[in-house]
Parts: structure tokens; sequence; C-alpha cells
């Protein structure tokens, strides 16, 4: 440990999709990215023929106030649709479908309220579009999603094949969700075009449980059994049960020694460290996983753009294998607990153009997979640009879900406003994490020309390690307060098998312009500047020998200013890392040109 001191495939349109020589000398990565970008930026055709929800019986709804939570930690009263609404689920499956046997075209939400009791499904070749001032109203009932799946699951109803935080599963339906379609649309004409998931709405009046209330950390919710941290009856004793295949080693490694991997959160991880086939992997009704609110699954040739998406359930954007997918000028306004902003998942080709991100997790978080769940591959080829980042955890982050490895990412021309600086501050400018269980690799990330001018949170978030571990608890900001983290270690103890060490290599900042705030005590911008965690080899608790466990290396960190961290004697902080190069860093007024090195 070491701590340095201050002082010391095709497109629409039938076009193919380039290969790079990725990471190479002999090519510009800005020029690939522009590449990609100009690739992305044509929106797949559609017919031009209008599929109107009214014509299939849809009708607005009004609307009643009801107290709610607004974020994790604050209610307020919300506006819900009034009991007895009418429901225009059937009519807008009816539209959705109308408009895929005609060959494809537009499904129309026109301006007004209306509830939708159930999941808009996307089929090949429809673009649901909602009209200026057109708001879909979710409806708070679990049961709502899990009505109409594909799959018949007795008791836990009819669920679709869902992702996870990385893992596969039975699940509810997410709100907005397609599976295995080509040349889908879904946009609205600016943010007054709303889909709103209703995560803090008490599913009943005057109780508290609600979505968020499931995460089992909601700010003055009453106490509740029915979460997804508490250990639920419905899953088995052992896992032996669902898995005999396994020897009792490998189930004692996987359960680990208390009852936590039997809560919907750990029984997940469980089933994939354990080789159980997703048929068998059945959550939905009587299991408290929230639903991501917009779930792409194998998609080709997606399009999203110009609404607005507010209080969902869980992420609000997880499309998983996608291909050819673009993001433009969309709202991701959610302060629910999970409630990442834009999380492609094993995707390749992906553009996020123009979006602002104001939620309670990350804003954009890379993802591909977690545990056993790689089949999908890497998460490639991703440009984000011209984007707009207020409250959150990481701004721009990579992982923690990253099993099955991240390259060629391309951030630029953002600006991290993190306007809630005094009352909601963004946590971190530029994060990636993985651990010894989560794995993978990553590789090929550039970042450059970002404004923070209201810093990040000045407040750490420290590591805590595991017992026994090398590095003191309190000793380093990996959680918040950074504005480049690498963390190689990212929370430890939620995972109990640790056998695949991450590989972090081939990163490039440069052109990060970080302003002060003033807080008690002085102006500062963050908490540190630059965090290296690399991975943790004592934590590995497989067979022997073990894999080999290598330093993060071949950074660079070039032509940035980072203002006045609060930690003036140790603004870098390394850990099994290596060849990490400042070019031209200025930090708390003195600039440093250096190659840093872990002891």
């Amino acid at each position: 440990m070491h701590t340095v001191s201050a002082a010391g495939l095709s497109l629409a349109g039938g076009m193919a999709f380039s290969a790079y020589a990725a990471g190479s000398d002999q090519d510009d990565p800005w020029q690939r990215a522009q590449d990609i970008a100009s690739r992305l930026s044509r929106m797949p055709s559609f017919r031009d023929e209008d599929f109107v929800i009214t014509g299939f019986g849809a009708q607005t709804c009004k609307l009643e106030k009801r107290v709610g939570w607004i974020s994790l930690h604050e209610k307020a009263q919300l506006d819900t649709p009034v009991a007895g609404s009418h429901d225009c689920y059937p009519a807008i499956a009816a539209a959705i479908a109308a408009c895929h046997k005609a060959g494809g075209g537009r499904v129309l939400i026109p301006a007004g309220d209306w509830l939708c009791a159930g999941p808009i499904v996307l089929l090949s070749n429809v673009h649901v579009h909602l009209q200026a001032g057109a708001q879909v109203w979710f409806n708070n009932n679990p049961a709502d999603y899990a009505k109409y799946g594909d799959t018949p699951c007795g008791k836990n109803g009819n669920l679709v094949r869902a992702r996870w935080q990385g893992n596969d599963c039975l699940n509810f339906c997410s709100m907005v969700y397609a599976h295995s379609q080509e040349n889908i649309a879904l946009t609205g004409e600016d943010w007054s075009s709303i889909l709103n998931g209703q995560g803090g709405t008490p599913f009943v009046a005057g109780s508290d449980e609600c979505w968020w209330g499931w995460k089992g950390k909601l700010s003055g919710a009453a106490k509740s059994e029915r979460s997804e941290i508490t250990p639920n009856p419905a899953n088995p004793a052992s896992l032996a049960e669902v898995a005999p295949h396994l020897g009792l080693d490998q189930v004692k490694l996987i359960e680990g020694d208390s009852q936590r991997w039997r809560t919907d959160f750990g029984f997940v991880p469980a089933l994939s460290e354990a080789g159980v086939p997703l048929e068998k992997r059945v959550f939905g009704l009587g299991h408290y996983l929230r639903p991501n609110m917009i779930q792409f699954i194998a998609c080709t040739n997606v399009w999203m753009e110009g609404y607005q998406v507010t209080n969902t359930p869980f992420w609000q954007h997880n499309p998983v294998a996608c291909h050819n997918m673009t993001v433009k000028h969309v709202h991701a306004n959610s302060l629910g607990p999970n409630n990442d902003g834009f999380d492609p998942e094993s995707c390749t080709n992906v553009l996020i153009d123009g979006c602002t991100f104001n939620t309670g997790d990350d804003c954009i978080a890379i993802k591909a997979g977690k545990d056993l769940d790689i089949q999908h591959g890497p998460t490639r080829h991703v440009v984000i640009q011209n984007c707009t980042m207020h409250s959150g955890h990481g701004a721009v982050t990579l992982g923690s879900e990253m099993a099955g490895g991240i390259e060629d990412v391309y951030a630029q021309n953002l600006v991290f406003q993190n306007a809630n600086w005094a009352t909601n501050p963004l946590n971190m400018a530029i994060r990636l994490k993985s651990n010894m269980n989560r794995g993978g690799y990553l590789k090929n990330f550039y970042a450059r020309n970002i404004s923070i001018p209201n810093g990040v949170r000045t407040e750490p978030g420290f590591y805590n390690p595991l017992p026994g571990m090398p590095i003191a608890p309190g000793s380093v900001a990996s959680t918040a307060g950074a504005i480049v983290i690498i963390d190689c270690d990212y929370a430890p103890a939620e995972d109990n098998v640790r056998i695949r060490p991450p590989t972090v290599s081939n990163v490039h900042i440069s052109k990060i312009t970080v302003g002060n705030v003033a807080m008690s005590g002085g102006h500062y911008s963050s908490y540190q500047a630059v965090v290296v965690l690399g991975p943790v080899a004592a934590e590995y608790n497989g067979a022997k020998p073990a894999p080999a466990v290598v330093p993060v290396s071949n950074v660079t960190i070039s032509d940035c200013d980072f203002g006045t961290p609060a930690a003036t004697g140790s603004p870098f902080f390394l850990f099994n890392a290596k060849d990490i190069k400042l070019e031209n860093v200025k930090v708390g007024g003195k600039v440093f040109n250096t190659t840093l090195e872990s002891a």
C-alpha cells in the first residue's frame, strides 16, 4: 500500500460496422469514437402509419394525492391515478400487436395521463412515441408485472426472462420490455413525455410498502420482512436442494457463514455460482426483486430518445446483449434506491448522447454480467458524449458487474454539473469498480473534456475491507469523495465466492477541470483526487494454486486541474498499482508530472 502526499457487426440501414484494432498505438481512439457515433446517429426506419392507443380503447385518468417517497430519505405528496381508473394496458398491447402485424409503424400515446396496469412490451418494427404532455403511470401493484409473461411459474406468476444485477432469472416483467426484437424505438416529444414507475408510491394508501421499500432501507418506513435483504423462507434451507450436483465444500463456499445467501439479493448470485439453470431461478410473486424500469434483452437496432423516466422501481434502463443502440436527449430522473440512469450490459455499439442524469445511484454504469452469467460476452464500442450529470453515485461508472469484460469505452464533452452539491452531491466523477468475485477485465477506456464546476462530494465514503486484509479501514475514500476512482475491491462483503481477480489496464483520462465549493473549513473539490485500489490477493478463497492477481497498470491522467481535495495531505491513494502516470495534473495548486506506484 502506498499513499502519495501532495508534497511528495451491421447497423440499421444495412451499413457494416467497422472492426478496430482496439487499443493499438496505430490509430486514434477519438477517431474510433467518432466512427461509432456517426454510424449510430441515424434512427431506424419505420413504416409511416400511426396506431393511436385511443383507437384501441385507451382512456385518460384523473389523479389524486398520496403520501410517498421521492427519494430513499424524503417523503412528499405524490400524484397517482385515482382508484378504479381505466387500465390502458389492453389498449397499448393491442396497438403494439396491430402495428407489428401490419409490418411496423408508430404506436402513439397522446397528451394526457394514462394508467397502465402491466408492461409495455415492444415488438419488432414498432416505435412507441409519447406526445408532449403524455404521462404513463405504471400501476404500483407487483402482481400486474407477473400476469403477462411468457413463462408460467405457478404461484410465482407468469414471468419473463430478466437480468437482475448481472444475473439471469425469471422475474417480474420490466415496465417497458422487449426480448429478441429488431428495429424498435421508444421516444418522447420532450421531457413532458414521462414514463412514471411510481417506485415510491405506497401499494396501498396509508401503508409504507412500495417498490422502493423492498430495498429494506427506506427511511421512516415501518420495518418489514418483505425486502430483498431479509432471508426469504421461500428460498431453500440449503443450496444443495436446488444444486445437488455440488460438493459440500462448494455449497459451503457459496453459502458463506450466515443466512445472507437466503435473501433474494443473495440467492440470485448463489444460483448463478451453483450453475442452476434459468428455469429453476424462479422469483416473481413471493419474492422481492424489484424490476428494472426499461429492459431490452437480445435486441438489435434500438433507439431511445426525448422522454423523461422517473420514480423507477430499480435501474432506470438496463439493455442486455443489445447491439446497435442509441440513447439521445433522455432525462433519467429518479432518486430512489438503485436508480441507476443507464446501464448497458454485454452490449455492442452503443451511443449515449445529450442525456441528463439525476439519479439515486450511478448515472451511467457499463456492465457485463456477474458470476457465471457471462454468456453474452463483453460490453464494447460505447460512446458517451454531451451529457450532463447531477446527483448520483458515479457520473461515468464501469462495473461492478463486469465478469464478461468491458472494452473500448469513450467518454467526452461532459458536464458533471452536480447542481445539488449542497444537499445531494454527486459522489464520484469517474468510477471503475469490481472485486475478487465479479472479476472480468476493463481495458481501453478513454475520457476527455469533462467539466465538474461544483466538484464532487467532499465527505469521504471510506473503504470497509474484510477482516485481516492489508488495508486499514478508514484509510481511503473508495465509495465516495474521489474524482477518479479505480476500485478493484468494491463491496467485498457482498460476495462469498472470491476466486476471480479483475484486471484493469489501458485507461487514459485527460482535460478534466474541477471547481471548488465552499464547505465547512474551506473551499474543496473532493475528498481525494485519485484513488487506485487494485485487487486484494489476500481475499482469494478458492482452490490452489490461486490465479495471478495483477496490479492495475497503464493508467494515464493528463492536463487536468482537480481543484483542492479536502484530504490535503493525501490526495492520491494507491494499492496494487503500477505505471500510473500523472502528466500536467494540478492538485491543490501544485502541478504533478510523475509516475506513481504502490509499494
